[in-house]
């Protein structure tokens, strides 16, 4: 009998450094918060990952272009783009323990005080108060969330914290030599910017035609106030990115069929089952300075629902802002109508940390009594879609001895070159299945007696735990990539 939805990614994380998927960065020094280094697994399966993204929304359209932009940011972009005004977090800190806190997510979303300082923000930025008038009521709202004692410190339970200061995430730093003599850069905090910073060259590059894409997979970088749950909350990350150029006016429906596209993705790509997903529209009090309309994919991680993936239509602002900062044309010119204007973009947005953490949960299962429900001791599978499994085939030889270990290590050697395959003799032939079921991988090729008097292999599928044997002339074809 299986066990019940998992309550804590505690199980998965206890995998994951065990067996080698990832680990916390710089662990020899006792870890540094946000930040993990992916093992050989990790690597494999995240790579599979954008390899399936980059077919799916690149390969297999004619209109979506690959770009891989530089990583350091020059400050000029992101003052264009409102990130070095509006990429911020409100930051609130406990007077008595001094634990750092982002004040959004730590007050209760149903509470609307949550979004006074938002509110507060963007009076002072329109001009429709002055600035002492907002500030006075934002800061009357805090004194009245203290008194009501709805602020109490997670850490030490006070109930004291500074009033929300807004807190920059970017990293800064400068391009050149000498210090205080560069330029100021940054390291970028999402890929987008370099998508529209290169519009014009796929412009003049490729002259395509609207709808048109452009689309990039790279790092990224945030300087989280609180980071945790494994990957779910980081501070350097991998984005798969796509800005979607189309005509104003037709963005709603375009957004409505990236939406479609996304889901498709998510469910019938990454094989999450329709039950671990929601959708969740952003209220507009909520919504990123360059949005018009945002929902989320929400999965259903063991610490509860949790963003997956992102969808903004960012409409003609990052364009418009990079046109009067840059003084350069970004207008698009349309044959057909002879028209000139500033495409509107739908952007999806896919965390592959976040991807490969949800795929892991997904398929994460256990067994209290041994997959037949007769043993005595615990069983792990992942149950992962086959073509993201890490390692796609274990070749085992049943004993060492009598020429089964040289078999099997000739029929290693001839798999190789054609899909990810390892070589495993150690312990007995059923420890190793497990071994090889913990990590996800499909199928076990056992050589056996038999395989050295007719050339037959037996195949062990991992979710049906059935076997069949085939000839070691058929496993090239069989397992090709």
């Amino acid at each position: 009998m299986e066990d019940q939805k998992l309550s804590s990614l505690d199980p998965i994380v206890n995998l994951a450094k065990r067996r080698g998927f990832f680990f916390n960065t710089a662990e020899l020094y006792g870890g540094a918060n946000g930040l993990f280094d992916l093992g050989p697994l990790g690597l494999e399966m995240t790579n599979r990952i954008k390899q399936l993204w980059w077919r799916w929304f690149v390969h297999e359209r004619s209109e979506v272009y690959g770009l891989d932009a530089a990583i350091l940011t020059p400050a000029v972009v992101l003052e264009a783009s409102g990130h070095t005004e509006s990429f911020t977090d409100p930051l609130i800190e406990c007077l008595n323990c001094h634990i750092r806190l982002r004040s959004d997510h730590y007050l209760e979303e149903e509470s609307e005080e949550i979004f006074i300082f938002r509110w507060r923000d963007e009076a002072i930025k329109q001009r429709k108060l002055g600035e002492s008038r907002a500030t006075e009521e934002a800061h009357a709202a805090w004194i009245k969330l203290q008194e009501e004692k709805l602020l109490t410190c997670p850490n030490c339970e006070t109930v004291h914290f500074t009033e929300p200061r807004q807190f920059n995430m970017m990293f800064k730093t400068q391009l050149g030599a000498v210090e205080g003599a560069g330029a100021d850069a940054y390291l970028r905090p999402e890929t987008a910017q370099g998508i529209f910073t290169n519009y014009k060259n796929i412009l003049d590059a490729f002259h395509p035609k609207l709808p048109f894409g452009i689309a990039q997979i790279g790092k990224s970088f945030r300087n989280e106030i609180t980071t945790g749950n494994s990957l779910y909350r980081v501070r350097e990350m991998e984005q798969a990115e796509l800005e979607y150029f189309v005509k104003p006016g037709e963005d709603e429906a375009t957004f409505e069929y990236w939406k479609g596209e996304w889901y498709r993705f998510l469910t019938e790509g990454l094989g999450i089952k329709p039950e671990q997903l929601r959708e969740y529209e952003h209220v507009k009090e909520k919504l990123s300075h360059y949005s018009k309309r945002t929902i989320d994919f929400e999965f259903a991680f063991p610490f509860g629902w949790g963003e997956l993936t992102g969808q903004a239509n960012r409409t003609d602002y990052d364009l418009k802002q990079h046109m009067e900062r840059s003084g350069r044309d970004l207008t698009f010119f349309e044959e057909a109508t002879r028209e000139r204007f500033l495409p509107y973009v739908i952007e999806p947005t896919l965390g592959i940390g976040r991807a490969l953490l949800a795929v892991l949960c997904g398929s994460y299962k256990e067994y209290p009594n041994g997959r037949d429900g007769q043993g005595t001791e615990m069983e792990t599978v992942l149950h992962l879609p086959h073509h993201l499994a890490p390692v796609q085939v274990a070749i085992l030889p049943l004993m060492k001895k009598d020429g089964l270990a040289e078999r099997a290590q000739e029929i290693f050697k001839q798999l190789q070159p054609h899909t990810v395959a390892v070589y495993d003799e150690t312990g007995a032939v059923g420890k190793r299945y497990r071994r090889q079921d913990e990590i996800g991988t499909p199928w076990c090729i056992t050589i056996d007696y038999q395989t050295l008097d007719d050339g037959t292999v037996t195949i062990r599928d991992r979710d049906a735990m059935t076997q069949e044997r085939i000839s070691v002339e058929a496993l090239v074809q069989r397992f090709s990539k």
